[in-house]
């Protein structure tokens, strides 16, 4: 642990910048028809909006925890900072949909050198009885912006106009970088080698997947181009990864120092960790799809009005979070996490079963409300399990696979959503005029009152998908270990050789 005087003041400049990037990855989706409209373009078009952000941010994930450990994560951080700020700059003034695009896949690419440095530095400069609190402010800014984003967009599109989702991100980055030059220190670096081939595979099996899983919808599953098919793109991709992860372990082995360290996961909350992220990037990325599609389509409400939906959502993950952040400090973080999952997927089934074109809208604020429980009570204990017991040097390496991990689970499940959403809707709703596509026949005007009921069937019957899933993520949170650095529970205390004693003994040492 790296001896800082004020850990918070560090803490609350890098939240500001985190909360800003993690907004993007959710803001866009209510403003899609607004930018189809305002840049003369068509559905497929707009997708490759967020596409090209989401692509751009979760291939780099992993090399760039990896620089930050190389060459600190202050820097790093204010570097992605800026090609954000400006890349948000170059989308507000974009003027054609290719000019748009282009400037979101330069945006997720500064998005992708900030994430992993956040925890990172916050499990540097806070000691292990103290980083509950402080992954809970984490937790809470994670889980506030996955609930923010669709509210603020709508406001600021139904009021501003599209491009003011991009802008309202220059001051707030202009601050942000003002606030991290003053307050977060510069951490000592570790001279890793650089891995090339690991850089190399890693980067190009990510894209093939990702892509592959994005971009499956839009080209029917069938081939992309020439002999190239979409399951040819996911199925080398993964090959990839697996030579990938084969050429870590033989790094590994050879005494080397590889960009994905394997011991990592010899760590039994890392592991576990890792697979409940997935869970929840999953689910907090599809439910929004087929509520909000419900909301707009059916119930005819605004872009503003049906975010205003998700107010209790976030109200009450913003006032819980940061408590649930101290309990944890003394408490496993087990039980919140279970807890808070299985309550997520209880409002989640609970929305599917209220999903009816009569349905009374205050009674989707009593969900939302029980969402909001289940969000305080997720992100940090389940990040706060995963990194407690990393040591320092492998902290950009752990935040980099943790933030990676909880991508690709938003990935997936963005592509997996549409793709039930449409099925579900061929099979609930007689074909659309001339044979147009049912999503875009439903854009182009108001949905006869005679297809509400099969589209709210259709929109129930998806959203069983992210409440699955994340049942299956409970099932796996219940399994996490005690962690090593808390010995206040009755337990015994933390074994020598943990970085827990590693650290006070250096400090005792220093003193002496």
């Amino acid at each position: 642990m790296e001896n800082v005087a004020k850990p918070w003041p560090a803490l609350w400049s890098l939240v500001v910048g985190f909360f800003m990037i993690l907004i993007d990855t959710t803001i866009v989706s209510v403003a899609n028809p607004r930018i189809m409209a305002g840049l003369n373009t068509d559905i497929n078009a707009v997708i490759w909006v967020t596409s090209a952000y989401l692509l751009s941010y979760a291939v780099p994930l992993l090399i760039t925890g990896r620089l930050g450990d190389r060459f600190g994560p202050k820097n790093l951080y204010l570097i992605g900072l800026v090609v954000f700020t400006l890349a948000s700059l170059w989308c507000g003034l974009s003027g054609d949909i290719t000019m748009l695009i282009a400037a979101r896949a330069v945006q997720g690419l500064g998005a992708a050198m900030m994430t992993p440095q956040t925890m990172a530095v916050i499990t540097r400069i806070f000691p292990p009885d103290r980083r509950g609190a402080a992954m809970g402010l984490w937790g809470a800014t994670a889980g506030m912006a996955v609930l923010v984003g669709p509210i603020l967009g709508g406001v600021l599109v139904d009021s501003l106009g599209w491009e003011w989702i991009f802008f309202v991100n220059v001051p707030i980055g202009i601050v942000a970088f003002v606030l991290v030059t003053r307050f977060v220190p510069k951490l000592t670096t570790h001279s890793h080698s650089f891995d090339i081939l690991g850089v190399v595979l890693s980067a190009v099996g990510m894209f093939l997947l990702v892509f592959g899983i994005q971009e499956g919808q839009t080209y029917k599953w069938g081939t992309v181009t020439g002999v190239i098919s979409v399951w040819g793109l996911i199925i080398s991709g993964l090959v990839v990864l697996v030579l990938f992860v084969a050429w870590q372990w033989m790094l590994e082995r050879r005494g080397g120092e590889p960009l994905l360290p394997l011991g990592l996961f010899k760590e039994r909350n890392f592991s576990l960790g890792n697979a409940t992220i997935m869970a929840v990037g999953f689910s907090v990325t599809a439910f929004p799809l087929p509520t909000i599609f419900y909301y707009q389509v059916v119930r005819g409400l605004t872009p503003t009005q049906s975010a205003l939906l998700m107010i209790p959502m976030a109200v009450i993950s913003g006032a819980l979070a940061p408590v649930v952040g101290r309990l944890i400090d003394k408490t496993n973080p087990r039980w919140f996490a279970t807890f808070g999952l299985v309550c997520l997927a209880g409002a989640l089934f609970w929305t599917a079963n209220l999903l009816g074109p009569d349905t009374p809208i205050w009674m989707f604020l009593l969900p939302s409300a029980v969402q909001g429980v289940a969000n305080a009570c997720i992100w940090g204990p389940v990040s706060n399990a995963t990194t407690r017991n990393l040591e320092p040097r492998q902290a950009g390496a752990g935040s980099g696979v943790f933030n990676t991990t909880r991508q690709i689970g938003a990935v997936l499940g963005s592509a997996a959503i549409a793709a039930l959403i449409q099925a579900r809707l061929a099979a609930e709703l007689p074909a659309a005029p001339a044979g147009a596509p049912v999503g875009e026949a439903s854009m182009s005007g108001t949905l006869p009152q005679a297809l509400h009921a099969g589209f709210s069937t259709a929109m129930s019957q998806a959203i069983v998908l992210p409440a699955c899933a994340i049942l299956l993520g409970a099932v796996v949170a219940a399994f996490y270990g005690k962690p090593k650095s808390v010995s206040g529970w009755g337990n015994k205390p933390a074994a020598a050789g943990t970085p827990a004693v590693q650290e006070a003994s250096s400090q005792d040492a220093a003193r002496k």
